[in-house]
């Protein structure tokens, strides 16, 4: 029987499959080995440096060339999952990114470190998307919004989880385990999906893809993350940030030239013209931010201002790796029947009510309490963002609209890292909790004035109906 549920058409097994929760368990897992990547090396860089002596930029790129690969190749990642099929695209990134993480836990130089860390990323871009679509073409209705709770929980989670364990394991066994810890587990959920998935053919007629947008796409959208990254140290209103913003403006506006004109063309321009798959970059990309921003502040106050060790500080941040899902998850049950635009609102307003708590205390105890609240607030959001832009796209459409939400994803990332690493430079150069303060005030106000804009953009209810 099972046999022959695999078996059906795509729109029969999508929500009858009887592994899918299973196989949701194991596509979570690997999504959050993929966000754990992130925060895990940031803890672990100060003894990464010393052991293989990297120059300043060496430890910044150990972290960008991660996020750079990610984010720019992640509308790839998506098309190929809609013309090969997300099963292919998904075991292929996962094998890519397990043997990366072998490659990188051996380094000794700082180009094997940074070759490891772009193989990684590009691994990361094609399962992530791919991963994603599988969730939205296995799940229907009220399943799909649970599952995406799930999903949510896991990776924004992942994040905060991935300061503790980074802590552990670099007071541990030592850096490469950071990188080694990847292949067990890799291994273990490739054997898994490799049998249970589903067997799939893409959904396009003519199996084609358009290398000449992709190439644009794909270094615009890392010239584009790049230059947000860079903002941080040059200014965001400076020529060199201008000079760098101008050749991704180019690169997208050819993009956008050859997708009118190309006979198989990458994407659909008309899908970021919907209201739900707009409303839903807006919100993965404030939610990231603000994710993002909890984090840095919260890491570096810690370690810097307090003195913490890396243990220490990985410990502090685990109410806000259980905040974070439990906010993804009771947002995932409640969606259907709350509406996406009521949580929307309630969970910016209640990331804008924790931010501003270490604003108005700058103390470990309120600091800790309000980034808890934040992320609560954040993991609502993630997953009121997933459901609205992809709660209503054809089953063609999945993967590259996972793409579109997975690449604003690190949008996110990259512009929360970048103001408010500029906004409190006072206190990460100096003595100061000025900077410190300033930032969570910022942050607040970002998530307040998202919320504004969340209840004029955002659906009143997602997901059932296509």
């Amino acid at each position: 029987m099972a046999q022959q549920g695999i078996d059906k058409t795509s729109t029969q097994s999508s929500s009858a499959h009887p592994l899918r929760w299973r196989i949701l368990g194991f596509l979570g897992v690997a999504q959050l080995m993929l966000i754990l990547d992130i925060t895990v090396v940031a803890i672990a860089l100060p003894h990464i440096e010393i052991d293989l002596a990297l120059s300043r930029q060496a430890v910044t790129w150990t972290v960008s060339a991660y996020t750079l690969t990610f984010g720019g190749l992640m509308l790839l990642g998506g098309r190929l999952a809609d013309l090969v099929g997300a099963r292919r695209v998904v075991l292929a990134g996962l094998l890519i990114f397990t043997a990366a993480s072998l490659v990188t836990g051996f380094a000794d130089s700082a180009g094997m470190l940074l070759g490891g860390r772009v193989a990684q990323g590009l691994g990361a871009a094609l399962m992530s998307p791919s991963a994603l679509s599988l969730v939205v073409s296995l799940f229907d209705g009220d399943e799909r919004n649970k599952a995406l709770g799930v999903w949510s929980a896991l990776g924004g989670g992942g994040a905060a989880l991935g300061v503790l364990l980074g802590g552990l394991l670099t007071a541990g066994p030592g850096w490469p385990w950071v990188f080694f810890v990847n292949v067990p587990i890799g291994l273990v959920i490739l054997t898994a999906l490799a049998r249970m998935l589903p067997h799939q053919s893409g959904a396009v007629p003519r199996p084609r893809l358009d290398v000449l947008g992709a190439l644009l796409v794909t270094a615009s959208s890392g010239a584009l993350i790049y230059a947000i990254t860079r903002a941080g140290d040059h200014g965001w209103l400076t020529a060199t940030t201008g000079w760098l913003v101008l050749p991704a403006a180019m690169g997208y506006l050819a993009f956008v030239a050859r997708q009118k004109t190309a006979r198989s063309p990458l994407m659909d321009l008309a899908l970021l013209a919907r209201r739900p798959v707009a409303t839903g970059t807006f919100l993965i990309l404030m939610a990231t931010a603000l994710m993002i921003a909890v984090f840095f502040l919260g890491t570096f106050y810690f370690q810097h201002a307090q003195g913490f060790g890396a243990l220490q500080t990985g410990l502090l941040f685990l109410p806000v790796a259980v905040a974070t899902m439990l906010g993804a998850n009771l947002t995932g049950r409640a969606i259907a029947r709350a509406g996406a635009r009521r949580l929307a609102v309630a969970g910016l307003l209640v990331t804008a009510i924790g931010m501003a708590v270490p604003a108005l205390s700058m103390h470990p105890a309120t600091v800790v309490a309000g980034t808890a609240v934040a992320a609560a607030g954040t993991g609502a959001m993630f997953v009121v963002a997933s459901a609205t832009a992809l709660g209503q796209v054809a089953p063609h459409e999945s993967g590259i609209a996972s793409g579109i939400v997975s690449t604003f994803h690190e949008f996110g990332a990259s512009i929360g890292a970048a103001v408010i690493s500029s906004v409190a430079a006072a206190s990460l150069t100096g003595d100061t909790l000025s900077g410190f303060a300033d930032g969570y005030i910022l942050a607040a106000a970002a998530a307040g004035a998202a919320a504004l804009v969340a209840a004029v953009l955002t659906p009143g209810r997602t997901g059932a109906r296509r």
